[in-house]
This record gives structure tokens, C-alpha cells and sequence, in this order.
């Protein structure tokens, strides 16, 4: 089949030559049952070149079904995905068949194939050497046969040598790599991509469709999108519904932007945390917002535990403390040569501050910052989810955590999304 055939039927815009390479190679391997591994980073399309694959084999009539291993809870994943027997654990009333099973005959593809625990990593194995497996719960031996499409965006070889993927999966998935490009590396598609989703958008939307400047062309060429397509899209969206004017410039696209400005220039940086150049000019660091505010916070906890050391040897060290900065606040009031504590009033206060020492000190310390720490996570996972509207792949990529890892966050402190 032609690749411009191929691109008309399933919405296919582009036409640079890694994005011909990979749709010529999923044409050519269609046509067997041998496993594919898609890889390519977040938002540039696995799921599309997987229905492809599918759309174009001998099973395209048989069922097709496409299971995130990361928005799946590590203990239930394997019932997902090969069934339980009733009893098997804990709220398991009922045997259910899992996706291997009902899927027989057709194609299953499996995006963020990392994301496995290696435990249903060597099952998966399994299925792909012989075609059989068990459900959770049972001891009966089952076939099927089901092909199978993975997709990744991380280095599955760097995490094996983690010990964190198994090797020999990774040589059965990979029988047939296809690599997606990333939307940085078909630079001469970008124009088209916006033309082809500011016209659906201005179709859905009822609006005039967008005509870009020379220039705001040359800005989205020059944008690294990090995001890929999916970013492109919600850019394009955007600006459909919310500039008033149709021709747009590279100034009004900016205003669209990541800070306002394109991000091939700088990184988004938070308002109010200059960082100074040697010139004496304020440039921005290729550090993310959610990076300084981290680093921010955890320099702060050192500092508070630093200031309650040093309270604590005050009270207790008998006077013996090295001479620093942070204790001249306090040289005027002597220590007592004694094991009990004492109360001190620093310079200002009007009553005493209590310093509680010992191992109960200890304790409360570790359950207040434990506390703290969880307060802290929990308001991150709260904005993300609330800044990208309760999607978790989203969010989880913002706050740098897997899906499985977000979704287990808000199980635990009770999140409503």
C-alpha cells in the first residue's frame, strides 16, 4: 500500500522522511504477526502508527484493544490483563476474563510497555513464546492467540540494565522497531499540522480558520515542543478560540506561548526568581518552574532542620558550640552547665521558647516534616491535576512521576479529581 494512500486513510499530515520511513516499515510488517515495538517520545502518535498495523493485517476484522500499562495499579494489572478466578484476592467475587483472553484472534497493543512490574513482565513472556498463560488464581494453562504492538517512550535497554525491564522481553517485543520522530525533527510539518487543526478546530468551533504570518511560521519551526503533536494541537485549539484576530503574527503567538515567548530561547521560568548573567542582565535557567520550586522547598526543610540543631546542641552541649554567624543571636544568653534543659528568651521575645530534647524531640520532628513533606506532595498533585484539567498523564508528566505512580498518589490521599 501506498504511503499516501496510508496517510489519507488514517489522517496521517507530514511528509519528512523519518515520518515516511516509520509508516513504510508499519505497511510492510502489517501483513505478519510479528511484534512490533513503537517507540518514540510522549504525544507523538504511537497509538495511531498501532491502529495501522491492525487496520492493515489479516486480523483487522478480530478485536483490537489499546491498555496504558501505566494508568493500571501495579496489583491489579495482572488480573487486567489475564484474567482471576473468583477468591483470588480480596474483592475478586466473580472470575473475569482479562484482555488476553478476549481479545483471541486479534491485537492488543500495549503503550508505556515500561511501566510493567516485572512480575507480569515474565508472564507477558510467556504469552509471547508459547501463546499461553494462567489467570490470577488458577493453575489451568490457557491459549490464546493474541498479536502484540508495544509502544515506549524511555530507553527499555537502559532500564534493563537497571534491572528494571527484562532483557529477553525486550528482544521478543523489539522483533520489529518502529521509531516515530519527534516533532522537533520534522521541522517542515509543523506548518501543515497547525493549518490541518486550527481548520478542524475552526470548523467545530464555528470560526474564521487561521492564517499564519511568515514569521509566526518561522517561530513555530523554531519551538522545540516538547509536547510534540499533542502540544502543536492544544496550541492550535487555543488560539482558535480565544484571539480575536484571524491573521496571526509571531508577536500575538507568543502571547500563546509557554511564558510568552518561544521556548528555543529559554525555558519557562517563575515570575520573581531572576536569575543574573554575568552582563548584569536577568536570563532565564534551563530549569523548569516545578525544578525551583522543589529545589526551593528542600533548601528550606535543610534550613529548618539546620536551625533546630543547632537549638537543640545549644541547649544541650553546656555552652561547648563553635562560633558561628547563626549563634550570635544567642551569645548573650549563657547555657547552663547542666543536662537539663532549660528555657532561653531570645533578644525580642517576651516569653520562653520551649526546646524539647531527647528522643521524643526526635520523634516529633520525623512525623512533622513526614507530615510536611506530604502536605507539600500533595498540593503539587492537586495543581497539576488541576492545570491540565484532571488529565493524569498530563499531570504525571509535569510532576515528573509515572501514571501508575500519580494514580496510586491520589488513591492515598484521597484526592477527588
Amino acid at each position: 500500500m501506498e504511503i499516501q494512500s496510508i496517510k489519507n486513510r488514517f489522517g496521517i499530515i507530514g511528509n519528512s522522511a523519518a515520518l515516511n520511513h516509520a509508516l513504510s516499515t508499519a505497511a510492510q510488517v502489517a501483513g505478519t504477526d510479528l511484534s512490533v515495538l513503537i517507540v518514540g517520545e510522549s504525544g507523538v502518535g504511537k497509538e495511531a502508527f498501532s491502529n495501522i498495523i491492525h487496520a492493515l493485517s489479516s486480523r483487522k476484522h478480530n478485536p483490537f484493544i489499546a491498555v496504558n500499562c501505566g494508568a493500571i495499579p501495579e496489583g491489579t494489572i495482572d488480573s487486567e490483563l489475564f484474567g482471576h478466578e473468583k477468591g483470588a484476592f480480596t474483592g475478586a467475587v466473580d472470575s473475569r476474563k482479562g484482555y488476553f483472553e478476549t481479545v483471541n484472534g486479534g491485537t492488543i497493543f500495549l503503550d508505556e510497555i515500561g511501566e510493567l512490574p516485572l512480575g507480569t513482565q515474565a508472564r507477558l513472556l510467556r504469552v509471547l513464546e508459547s501463546g499461553e498463560f494462567i489467570r490470577v488464581g488458577s493453575s489451568k494453562v490457557q491459549k490464546t492467540d493474541v498479536r502484540v504492538i508495544a509502544a515506549t517512550n524511555k530507553d527499555l535497554l537502559d532500564l534493563a540494565q537497571a534491572g528494571k525491564f527484562r532483557e529477553d522481553l525486550y528482544y521478543r517485543l523489539s522483533t520489529v522497531p518502529i521509531r516515530v520522530p519527534s516533532l522537533r525533527d520534522r521541522k517542515e510539518d509543523i506548518p501543515l499540522l497547525f493549518r490541518k487543526f486550527s481548520s478542524d478546530f475552526s470548523e467545530k468551533y464555528r470560526t474564521q480558520s487561521l492564517q499564519l504570518s511568515p514569521d509566526a511560521q518561522q517561530l513555530l519551526m523554531d519551538y522545540p515542543w516538547p509536547g510534540n503533536v499533542r502540544e502543536l494541537k492544544n496550541l492550535a485549539e487555543q488560539i482558535s478560540v480565544l484571539s480575536t484576530e484571524r491573521e496571526i503574527t509571531s508577536d500575538m503567538m507568543r502571547a500563546f506561548m509557554p511564558n510568552g515567548q518561544s521556548r528555543s530561547l529559554a525555558l519557562v521560568q517563575p515570575a520573581g526568581i531572576p536569575i543574573p548573567s554575568p552582563s548584569g542582565e536577568n536570563k532565564y535557567d534551563n530549569t523548569s518552574e516545578r525544578e525551583i520550586l522543589y529545589k526551593l522547598f528542600f533548601d528550606l526543610k535543610k534550613d529548618l532542620n539546620e536551625m533546630k540543631q543547632m537549638l537543640y546542641d545549644l541547649t544541650n552541649g553546656g555552652g561547648n558550640f563553635s562560633h558561628t554567624p547563626a549563634a550570635d543571636n544567642y551569645s548573650s544568653y549563657p547555657v547552663p552547665e547542666t543536662n537539663v534543659p532549660q528555657p532561653y528568651v531570645p533578644q525580642g521575645a517576651s516569653s520562653p521558647v520551649v526546646i524539647h530534647t531527647g528522643d521524643n524531640m526526635a520523634q516529633h520532628e520525623e512525623v512533622e516534616d513526614s507530615l510536611y513533606l506530604a502536605d507539600m506532595e500533595k498540593e503539587f498533585i492537586v495543581k497539576a491535576l488541576k492545570k491540565h484539567k484532571g488529565r493524569r498523564r498530563d499531570a504525571a508528566s509535569e510532576l515528573g512521576i509515572s501514571e501508575r505512580t500519580l494514580y496510586r498518589k491520589i488513591k492515598e490521599y484521597d484526592i477527588n479529581e
